[in-house]
């Protein structure tokens, strides 16, 4: 399975496409777990997305190989360090954090991963993760020792969405943070995406089917849902009936 190929294809016809984040710092393989993948697999989502700012190897590599077993949903890896990876999964998301000005987190974990990818002979689809305010501080900035990019200065927000798209990237990523008080606010969304053709990923702080109408009619290809389910699971049945009707808007 090539999944950028699918990710593409899926944008080409239209459709509108949702993954479920799974943190497994926060997994306990047990009865709710097990049925909470039995829900998410029923209502069609299309990607897990597997991932955590601190995240102990282990536990990490077990939880990847659960899923990998016992589902057929397409694994993605969103790696907050080098060693979030596994052979088991179907694509990485090779992470650079565009938005920040620490290296580690632009380069140096990338370079400490790279050899271990390699030979896992994993797919890569390079992504330009910008961290965007979201009425919080996150963990994820909090551990990279970086600033989110202020709600209101979509200028940066483009022009960094823009330096992306030249450096060679194939997607762009705009996280507002896990449990963010509000999600990216559309109209940064409708002007990344105004000025880029690349798949346009939006996470953080989508929390009900309003929200996530008014991300996919703003641009996003492929919204996040993470924190809302851990509360609701079933709240991925309402999103997915959304993700049908609004494949038809844009």
């Amino acid at each position: 399975m090539n999944v950028y190929k699918k990710i593409q294809a899926n944008i080409a016809q239209g459709k509108k496409q949702i993954a479920v984040l799974l943190d497994p710092d926060k997994i306990v393989i047990q009865a709710d777990f097990i049925q909470q993948i039995e829900l998410f697999e029923r209502s069609g989502i299309d990607f897990f997305f597997i991932g955590g700012s601190i995240v102990e190897e282990q536990h990490f590599r077990k939880v990847v190989d659960f899923l990998a077993e016992h589902c057929q949903i397409p694994l993605i890896l969103f790696p907050g360090a080098h060693y979030q990876i596994h052979e088991a999964a179907d694509a990485l998301l090779f992470l650079s954090l565009v938005s920040g000005r620490n290296a580690e987190y632009l380069i140096g974990q990338q370079v400490k991963a790279s050899k271990q990818v390699q030979q896992m002979q994993l797919e890569t689809i390079a992504t330009a993760y910008m961290l965007i305010d979201g009425g919080r501080t996150s963990t994820t900035a909090y551990v990279t020792q970086t600033q989110a990019i202020p709600r209101n200065e979509i200028d940066i927000a483009v022009s960094t969405a823009l330096a992306a798209k030249m450096l060679g990237m194939q997607a762009i990523y705009l996280e507002a943070g896990s449990g963010a008080h509000f999600p990216v606010p559309t109209t940064m969304i409708e002007a990344v995406k105004k000025e880029i053709v690349l798949p346009l990923i939006i996470g953080g702080g989508i929390r009900n089917k309003e929200e996530a109408q008014a991300i996919f009619a703003a641009g996003a290809d492929i919204i996040v849902i993470g924190n809302a389910l851990e509360k609701n699971p079933k709240l991925i049945e309402e999103m997915m009936k959304l993700q049908i009707s609004n494949s038809k808007i844009i």
